[in-house]
């Protein structure tokens, strides 16, 4: 790769001048940039294919695609299945690498065997930037930009300011990569940081191994950022090695006196084990403060912290001890690779002995997926998201911490920290290493077939699954109903459940009766029958909501479904980067309160009215809204740029896509 010799640059822009194919680097600005890598996985990567295939797209023109299936792996019923087996067909027609069931986290096997240091990334996953922990530079998308990137388009996005964390010295025994994340999460919260990218620096870097900056990257996905990634340099190196995949090495850092748009300096050596309490990953407390509280369950896993060396240091812990008989513990390897060294090792053999049960090396419980705490129990994780009710438990109590704080927890039975178990049972701390060299088997992940193969292939599709609809042209005058009024942090999985739900992904008229199923106990009818007794009277439906609407997953059924049940609109004091992105792949229109104050002038019920939208989005920076109910006007804002308005002028992403074909 050829980089910019301009002084003062970060590493992040560095890689987006390599990738640049529309627009300038500038802070605000819209940019497109090339995509070398994409994922999928089974949760959104049906919808994508299937868009994918209604572009008229055969072969994808990326340098590698990879097709994952980690997240529904339990069968009830045949939806889960059909899908598996759809994402391997279309894997071999398209031309994608595709990790079958089994294999692992779409995250870890990524990182062990494809992502690339310098490299695009573009993943239907919102924690595909862990990748950044190798120096990838890794953004997480909806389904609908990823099936544009698979087909060679560039991916567009706001250009970033940067913010460089400068780490100094080294984490002291017992604290983890998983504390250094918390800390930021605890400094900078999950609101407001849309349009940020965080680049990692300073001398602290080199003590951190790969699969600890992965840790940390991962879990920028809930600062809202949109990019975190850490240098290459002789740890990137070591890493590739171990995977045998030394030729992918390149160095890469910013450069010296690089300009970031802000610092902050965290000193390593400072830091003590934390906690996520209930229920945001920005309710950060000391493991100290909350030490003593009674644990019914533990879960050590997910694409967090399921990595060789995170389990390897559990297992030094539970060594020769058993579990509290008050606490089920389970434990997820993120990757079949990593499964077979703990076997082959011993460490499965540790972690048996104590009372864990091993699950299967996916998602699971992290998105609800089986393993759901008892009501009332407080339950540990080594988890990216503790959003109630998430784990499948309503009003469910889910801590975030490190697996050495998971781990001590699980043998006292209450939350422990773990350099106090350290000294009560005389455990002494676990240095662990890299193997020099895994014995690499990818005898799971079937590889791309020669084109002229896969023009003989056959797409396997179940009845199960269902090509989205796409949405209707906006009207010229949109009458409007309020159908709810939401709060401040409202995540994808309060539009969108996961748990027992999500295999109707790939079905979205099932899927959309239980939009915002969280609230339907408390109206009756439900969001989705109030929507559609709407849709069929030709009126529209409006989504209202505080802070930081959309956090979350990447999951564009989000915006799908609603968009199914005729909502047109969305007005929210702020909304998160993918799901706003996502709105508008689907035509949904995603303003801005001009004064927030106007947010509590409106209530559910209200019908509104705006005049001459198509005129007012070719150009308007703000429009005015009619409530026909309090008899007031108030005005929103569109925070659009050229290529987001023709978007939902032309009726959404693939009616542009296919508008620009010309086809």
């Amino acid at each position: 790769m050829v980089w910019s010799m301009e002084l003062g640059q970060t590493l992040v822009y560095k890689i987006l001048t390599d990738h640049l194919a529309e627009g300038k680097l500038v802070s605000g600005k819209e940019i497109g940039i090339r995509i070398d890598q994409t994922l999928t996985q089974d949760a959104t990567g049906t919808t994508a294919f299937l868009l994918f295939e209604s572009m008229g797209a055969e072969r994808v023109k990326t340098q590698l695609s990879v097709s994952y299936v980690d997240h529904n792996m339990a069968g009830f019923g045949p939806e889960n299945h059909n899908d598996h087996l759809y994402l391997q067909s279309i894997a071999t027609k398209s031309g994608c690498f595709h990790s079958r069931p089994g294999n692992g986290i779409c995250h870890q096997v990524h990182l062990e065997r494809f992502a690339k240091p310098g490299a695009t990334l573009l993943g239907s996953d919102s924690h595909t930037p862990t990748a950044g922990g190798i120096a990838s530079l890794a953004i997480g998308a909806g389904g609908l930009d990823v099936a544009a990137a698979m087909a060679g388009g560039p991916f567009y996005l706001k250009c970033p300011k940067v913010l460089g964390v400068k780490l100094s010295g080294e984490l002291p025994q017992w604290v983890s990569a998983k504390d250094v994340i918390l800390k930021l999460l605890s400094i900078l919260t999950t609101k407001g940081n849309v349009g940020w990218a965080i680049e990692y620096f300073g001398d602290g870097v080199a003590s951190l191994r790969v699969p600890q900056r992965a840790t940390i990257t991962n879990m920028g996905a809930e600062l809202g950022v949109t990019i975190s990634i850490f240098p290459s340099d002789e740890q990137t190196r070591k890493f590739l090695a171990a995977y045998g995949r030394q030729d992918n090495y390149q160095p890469l850092q910013a450069d010296v006196g690089a300009r970031y748009d802000r610092v902050i300096k965290m000193d390593l050596c400072q830091l003590g084990p934390l906690a996520a309490c209930p229920s945001s990953p920005d309710n950060v407390k000391t493991v100290t403060e909350i030490a003593g509280t009674k644990v019914g369950q533990v879960v050590i896993g997910s694409c967090t912290n399921s990595s060789f060396t995170d389990l390897m240091t559990v297992a030094h812990v539970l060594r020769g001890r058993k579990i509290s008989n008050k606490v089920e513990l389970a434990i997820a390897p993120g990757s079949r690779e990593v499964l077979n060294v703990l076997a082959s090792n011993g460490a499965l053999s540790d972690m048996i002995f104590s009372g864990a049960r091993i699950l299967d090396s996916a998602c699971g419980p992290c998105i609800g997926q089986g393993f759901s705490p008892a009501d009332g129990a407080v339950s540990l994780r080594t988890f990216n998201r503790n959003f109630s009710g998430r784990s499948g438990t309503k009003d469910d109590r889910v801590y975030l911490v490190s697996p050495e704080t998971a781990a001590a927890s699980a043998i006292t039975g209450q939350i422990t920290d773990p350099r106090e178990l350290a000294e009560s049972l005389d455990i002494e701390y676990p240095k662990v290493e890299l193997p020099s060299k895994f014995v690499i088997d990818d005898s799971m992940i079937d590889k791309p077939i020669s084109e002229q193969d896969a023009r003989k292939a056959e797409v396997l599709r179940a009845p199960t699954i269902i090509v989205p609809q796409m949405p209707a042209a906006l009207p010229k005058k949109l009458q409007a109903k309020v159908l709810i009024k939401c709060g401040d942090k409202i995540t994808t999985d309060h539009i969108m459940p996961a748990g027992k739900f999500l295999k109707l992904r790939s079905n979205v008229p099932e899927y959309a009766k239980v939009v915002f199923n969280c609230f339907n106990e408390q109206t009756r009818p439900t969001f989705a029958q109030r929507a559609l007794q709407l849709k069929q009277k030709g009126i529209a439906g409006v989504i209202v909501a505080g802070q930081s609407y959309g956090q979350g997953s990447s999951r564009e059924h989000a915006a799908l479904c609603p968009m199914y049940l005729g909502v047109r609109l969305v007005i929210a004091k702020s909304i998160e980067r993918i799901h706003k992105a996502n709105l508008i792949n689907f035509c949904i229109v995603p303003a801005e309160f001009s004064a927030p104050d106007d947010y509590k002038r409106i209530k559910a019920q209200d019908e509104l009215e705006i005049d001459n939208l198509p005129e007012a989005l070719r150009d308007a920076d703000e429009i005015k809204i009619i409530n026909r109910t309090g008899s007031f006007e108030f005005s929103v804002k569109l925070v659009l740029s050229e290529r987001e308005r023709e978007i939902l002028l032309s009726a959404g992403l693939l009616n542009y896509i296919r508008k620009q074909l010309g086809t």
